[in-house]
């Protein structure tokens, strides 16, 4: 796998408040870490809802993405992305997945609030996209970024030698693989519309550096955000992200050329 009493009581409310959102960050994170997982969050009647896609990708997430979609309308969908990465050619598997469903796509953490009377959903926009996650978020037709979201990348790497890529050996068959995949890679990032400058800010950090944050400034470059605008959640267009840009359409979309799917190979971009 290529991964005083009456100060107490005012004050205890916005305490546990903190704590629980201190309590829900920690969840968050180990869920971003476990293998993705996804699951449908409704709003109704105030909006259509959205795809919650959590964790690491795996060679296993494409497949899991079909049972989840099946009996579902999910063309046009918006997908909420929380994810450290993972597997580069399920991760363009999957993205090439959600671009042939005309899929909307950001980055946050899904909430559902439950109570005596009734149910509502949320997102958070405090969350992360990583690594390979990055290159899913940019499968949307149309992408969103908030502003307190951390969209972070690095290069790809043997999965089972990210942790110490510096005193692991390869051989020739390894550089192999690699090339191989950063081909396939870029191939995916054209074809999703998405700017060569992406590939060269991700391609220039190496696994034992820190991974790289982007900018505004460089999401807009990358073209990984079309639009700087999203309603929401709870208004009649929760999940209906508004455009302010054309959206995203490569090429080969706009002659009408046939994208292939890639099969799974041997690489991850770990978060």
């Amino acid at each position: 796998m290529l991964l005083g009493a009456a100060s107490l009581c005012v004050a205890l409310p916005g305490l546990m408040a903190m704590l629980g959102g201190l309590a829900h960050a920690g969840i968050a994170l180990e869920e971003r870490k476990l293998p993705m997982r996804f699951s449908w969050v409704a709003c109704q009647p105030n909006c259509r809802g959205w795809v919650s896609a959590v964790g690491t990708v795996t060679a296993d997430s494409p497949r899991d993405f079909d049972e989840f979609a099946r009996g579902r309308q999910l063309g046009g969908a918006t997908i909420v992305l929380d994810s450290s990465g993972g597997s580069v050619n399920d991760s363009i598997a999957l993205g090439r997945r959600w671009r042939n469903l005309g899929a909307l796509t950001t980055v946050g953490i899904s909430v559902q609030a439950n109570t005596a009377q009734s149910a509502s959903a949320s997102i958070a926009p405090a969350a992360y996209c990583e690594s390979m996650c990055v290159f899913l978020l940019l499968s949307g037709t149309t992408r969103y970024v908030p502003e307190t979201a951390h969209v972070r990348v690095h290069q790809i790497w043997l999965g089972d030698r990210a942790k110490d890529a510096k005193a692991a050996t390869y051989s020739a068959s390894d550089l192999t693989i690699v090339e191989r995949d950063i081909g396939r890679l870029a191939k995916y990032t054209f074809d999703m519309g998405g700017a060569g400058d992406l590939l060269s800010l991700a391609l220039n950090v190496p696994p034992w550096e820190d991974l790289r944050e982007l900018s505004r400034e460089e999401l807009r470059l990358t073209n990984l955000v079309t639009t700087d605008m999203i309603a929401q959640p709870g208004s009649p267009n929760a999940a209906v992200i508004e455009l302010t840009s054309k959206p995203a359409q490569s090429l080969r979309e706009q002659c009408g050329y046939d994208r292939n799917n890639t099969r799974a190979g041997a690489i991850d971009q770990g978060g």
